[in-house]
Parts: C-alpha cells; structure tokens; sequence
C-alpha cells in the first residue's frame, strides 16, 4: 500500500496489511536523528486493513523524511507467528528505502531489540510516481537475442565510462550501442530490487523491498529517473530491457535471519511454514514466500505494473515454479497467480521468462502453470556441453534442443531459451578451461556452487598453461567456445548470452560467484581487445541467424541421414539459408552437404577455415562450420 501522498489535500495515507495484529502504529523519522520518532501515530484496523490519514503539516512540522511500522500481535513460532513490536518495520510496498550509517542486520536478528535507526526505513516521497518510459521495441520472438548482464559488474571495469558512473544505471547506459552491435536485440539484467548492503549479497537474489530500485546503482539523487533514461539509451538503439525478479522468497532468510518486514508484520500469511511452523526452503536461501496468499500476490504484481510503467519489456522469474504453488506450497498445475501475470503481460504486451526450477519441482515444459510463458531450458545447456565435450549417447538429444526442444514445447519453439552459460555456474571460457569448480573464495571450503559442471579444461586445468601445450590448449579452447556459440545461436529458439563470453571472461573457475562484488565478477573489458576475433564471431553468429529464421530445418548427418546412435558425435542442420556442420569427435570427418544450392562457408570454429568441394566439406576434430547460401 506504501505512504500515499494526496496533494490535493494536503495529506498522507499510511497503509498496511496484517491478518495478526492487534495494533499497528506508523512512526515518523528525521534521517538526522535516525534513533528519535518524531511522530507517533496509531493505525486503525478495519477487516485486517490497518490505516491512518494525517496532514503533510504534521509531517512536515516535525521534520520527518522516512517512517516504519511498528505491528502488535503474536508471537509463536510454533504456529507461525513472529511479530516482534521492538522492531521498526519496512513498508514492504515501499518506493524508496533509506539505510541510517549505524545500520546493524545481526541487530535485526535478535527478537525483542529495538532497531529504530539501526534498520532500514522507507522515504516519505511526494513525488508522483508517473509512467516516465514509452514503451520500447517489440521484437518478433524469431528475432530476439538475449544479452545477461549484471548492471554493477557490467561497468566497475570499463575504462570508458565516466568512473562516477561505474556500477550504475547511468553507467550501463553507455553500453547500449555496444549491446546492440554483439547482435543482441534484448538486454536480460540482473536483479535490481532493493536488497540488504549488509548481507554480503552481489547478484541482487536476496530481495528486501520489490518495489525499490536497489540505491547502490544510483549515481544521483533520482532513481526512476535513472533508470528510466538507462532503459531509452537501449530502446534507442533497438534493444529491449528485461528485468530478472525475485518474488519467490526474501533476505529475511530463516528463522535466524534479520526481521525487516514481512516476518513481523504477518509471517505466516507472507511465508509457506509447515504445521510446526517451520520454513518451509525450496528456494535455498532460508524461506519461500507464500505467493498464492492474496496479500503476496498484490505485492508481486504492484511490483510488475510499477516496473511496466518505467519501461522495462519483460520480465524473468527466478525460480519461478515456486509462484505457482498453492497456498500451502504444493506443486500443483493450474495457478491463478500465474494466470493473472499472464493477463498482466498481455494488457502491457511484456514478455514472460520463467526459470521453471527450484529445489523441490522441476518443470521444465508444460508442467508449469504458465503454458505461453517461455523458459530457461537447463536441458539445452546441459544436453551441448555433453555433447559438445564428447560424451556419447548425446547426439540424439542434442537434436532435440537445436530443434527447439519439441519434446517440451511442442511447436512453440521460441518458448525455450537457448543458453549455455549464464550468472550462475562457469562463464564461457571457464567452461573449457575448468574441470572442475572453485569456490574457495566465497567462504564455504568449496561446497557451494554446483559440481553438474559438465565441462572439459582441454588438457589443463586454470589459465597457468604449461608453455610447451600452451598453444595447443588455446586453440582448442576457442574452439570449443566458438561451437558453444554456434550451436547456441544457430538453433531455433531464443538464444541468450552471457555478458563478457564474447571475450572470454573469467572468473577463475568460480562458479557461484553471487557474493563476489569484486574483479572476479566484474566484466574485465581489457580482455575485449585481446580477444576482439571472439566478439567479431559472435556478431558474425547473430547476422547469420537472420538468414535462418522462419526458414524450413531439416537435420542430416554426415551423408543423408542424421545417426541419432550412442556412439554418434556429429550432426548436421539446414534451417532456412544456413547448414550447419558439427564434428564433436576427436577425429576428421568429411561431410556432404545434402541441400540444393550455391553454399559458400561463411565461418568455422576452428582457426584455419575449410573449404567447400563438390558439396563435401573437412572438418577438423571438434569443428563447427557454417554453410550460407
């Protein structure tokens, strides 16, 4: 509901939802004395609705600027209920969250200790909140390349951006024109909600308050505004903005966590906790959020049409099948969350990606409630890398995801989203330098972070290459990147990026680098220069991708037929005006090209490009090579 401000009458309207309190109070706050309440006001509640109604001349005679609720009412973990009136509480709707300079979050974690000035509190604004954004591109779904970025990691690095711009949205909007010159038709951003600075969080996963935009990518003193011009600097140049969000679970954690919000407003209405009162942890990050209640469900979809009104294009569930259980948590097949989303993208004709996984459900294909809604297909990921490090009994599957998985999509090809890597696991060229995970930085002996990696370090494992096979293992490496690259581009489907694969971007084989707020993450842009043929490949990839789309696909082999067998590790495609040639053995083997016209290569992965004769083609061992006619 947030602080409603009424400037037609000169008042403020403070809002808050709880099933279980008895008295709810709203407390005024000046930013110089965080400690102090300056006003005190009760709520009154009307059928779980509490609400108070006061004029801006109180709040403004006392000088108030940021306010918390302070919420009466049980507590009994054993049934579910957490309230604690010693805390001063987040608006959970808030627009804009203010952190004091003493703020504690291992304060927020012990029961019956006050937190006023040592919690985050919500900014009074009188700002009208007003669509700023004009709707940008539509792309045809045959069309859209995905760019995952991370707006702090993109820019801390990149020498020309303004260095009071590095880490912002104002920063990331100075790399809209180089976005849009890989190919890519739509940008995929990280988590930007407001999160805990104090939580040791970088990916933004730990959300605090969904309608905020998180102030660490703020340069200035308006964040919708900022965000708002770093959306138009990529419309501009033709390239959507999609936004991941987390609404499947917040950094209030466990039972242990910090108490900023939802926990002692109404914990067992906001979060899914068994009969014992327990949380309930699918998500893996200490609670899951009971998404089907109707107060969750308000919550998550203020937060779309808010984002909507901004300019954002699309939006990507993290771990998104846990929205569509019901109200007990329970996997189930029809959801009216899911629905109304659904009905909410339609109206505001934005996009829908669901990451259709949590630790409990895996529902890849049709078994998500939300059955337009396009996907992260791990089995793409997982089915190239197999295949494409040679391991047999792959070929057949492989086929399913260049042909855009119509085991799980049927014809609705563009639903799966094509990616190999992505924020969490091995970057691009970690994928072929790293056999196995390392995660000793990130504080947890290695045991974070998956060992499903199903990567190959070509003969060595690291970066620190023996000289007398450094060539060798070099060569092989970007190799293997360029097949990657190739089959995830050249597949039907939508294919996504990782940011900095186009440069070979490494992270030293840290896998899970989601509290790396440091050069492991950071995009290091001196890598560009010295691999600027990797960056020229991928834009080659997204130009001939053109010529492929909406075309007919037909698979084939090394001759005629594809050979879908064990031992099989080659495949050929011709999709559109494009054929493509695939050689995963460790072995040469020539290939006839089986569709009628004047073909001419346009690339190969590996460094020396064969050549076309009498339609028969050589590809050396782990080769892709990419036929335009």
């Amino acid at each position: 509901m947030a602080a409603i401000w009424n400037p037609e009458r000169d008042e403020w309207t403070f809002t808050l939802w709880s099933s279980v309190a008895t008295a709810v109070r709203v407390e005024l706050v000046r930013r110089s004395e965080p400690t102090v309440a300056v006003q005190i006001v009760e709520l009154t509640g009307d059928d779980s609705l509490w609400s108070a109604t006061i004029t801006d001349t109180f709040v403004a005679d006392a000088g108030a600027d940021v306010y918390g609720f302070r919420v009466e009412g049980p507590y009994d973990p054993a049934q579910g209920h957490r309230c604690d009136p010693s805390k001063l509480l987040l608006d959970p709707d808030a627009t804009h969250v203010w952190f004091p300079a003493e703020h504690d979050r291992e304060l927020a974690k012990v029961v019956g200790t006050e937190t006023r000035g040592r919690s985050p509190m919500a900014v009074l604004r009188r700002t009208e909140l007003s669509p700023v954004t004009a709707p940008g591109p539509r792309h045809r779904g045959e069309d859209l390349v995905i760019y995952e970025t991370h707006v702090r990691g993109a820019t801390m690095r990149h020498p020309e951006v303004p260095e009071t711009l590095r880490g912002t949205f104002a920063g990331l909007g100075h790399l809209a024109r180089y976005i849009a010159g890989l190919g890519a038709t739509a940008v995929e951003l990280l988590p930007i909600h407001q999160f805990d600075p104090a939580e040791g969080n970088y990916w933004g996963y730990m959300a605090l308050a969904w309608g905020a935009l998180h102030h660490g990518y703020v340069s200035g003193d308006d964040p919708e505004l900022e965000f708002s011009e770093m959306i138009t600097s990529f419309h501009d140049v033709g390239v959507e903005v999609l936004l991941d969000v987390v609404y499947n679970h917040t950094c209030e954690e466990d039972e242990i966590g910090p108490t900023y919000s939802l926990r002692a407003i109404d914990n067992a209405a906001y979060y899914v906790v068994d009969l014992g009162g327990a949380y309930r942890n699918d998500a893996g990050c200490g609670n899951v959020v009971r998404a089907a209640h109707p107060a969750a469900s308000k919550m998550i979809l203020d937060s779309l049409r808010r984002y909507a009104d901004l300019g954002i294009d699309g939006f990507r569930f993290d771990l998104g099948s846990l929205l569509g259980r019901d109200i007990n948590g329970n996997v189930q097949s029809n959801s009216d969350l899911i629905d109304e989303i659904t009905q909410f993208a339609t109206e505001r004709n934005v996009r829908l990606i669901v990451e259709p996984w949590d630790l409990a459900a895996y529902q890849v294909g049709d078994s998500f409630p939300g059955r337009t809604w396009a996907q992260w297909n791990g089995k793409f990921r997982d089915d190239v890398r197999s295949f494409l490090r040679g391991e047999d009994g792959f070929a057949g599957a492989v086929a399913q995801r260049i042909a855009g998985s119509p085991d799980l999509y049927g014809e609705q090809v563009q639903r799966s989203i094509n990616f190999v890597t992505a924020h969490d696991g091995f970057t691009l060229n970690d994928w072929v330098s790293y056999d196995r995970k390392h995660n000793e930085a990130n504080g947890w002996n290695n045991n974070d972070g998956t060992d499903d990696n199903r990567s190959w370090n070509c003969g060595w494992e690291g970066d620190d290459v023996p000289a007398e096979i450094a060539v060798r293992v070099a060569a092989l490496r970007q190799q293997q990147m360029r097949n990657a690259l190739c089959l995830m581009m050249l597949s039907r489907g939508t294919p996504m990026m990782l940011a900095g694969d186009e440069f070979g971007q490494t992270q030293g084989g840290n896998n899970n680098g989601y509290n790396q707020d440091n050069e492991t993450t950071w995009l290091n842009w001196s890598r560009a220069a010295q691999t600027a043929d990797l960056a020229q490949f991928v834009r080659g990839l997204t130009e001939i991708r053109h010529r492929a789309t909406g075309g007919d696909f037909d698979f084939f082999g090394v001759g005629r037929e594809p050979d879908f067998g064990d031992r099989s590790h080659s495949l050929a495609w011709c999709w559109g005006d494009v054929y493509v040639m695939v050689n995963a053995w460790w072995e040469p083997l020539t290939f006839t090209v089986q569709s009628a016209g004047e073909w001419v290569v346009a690339l190969s992965s590996a460094a020396e490009t064969p050549t076309l004769n009498d339609s028969r083609v050589l590809l050396a061992p782990r080769t892709t090579v990419v036929l335009i006619r």
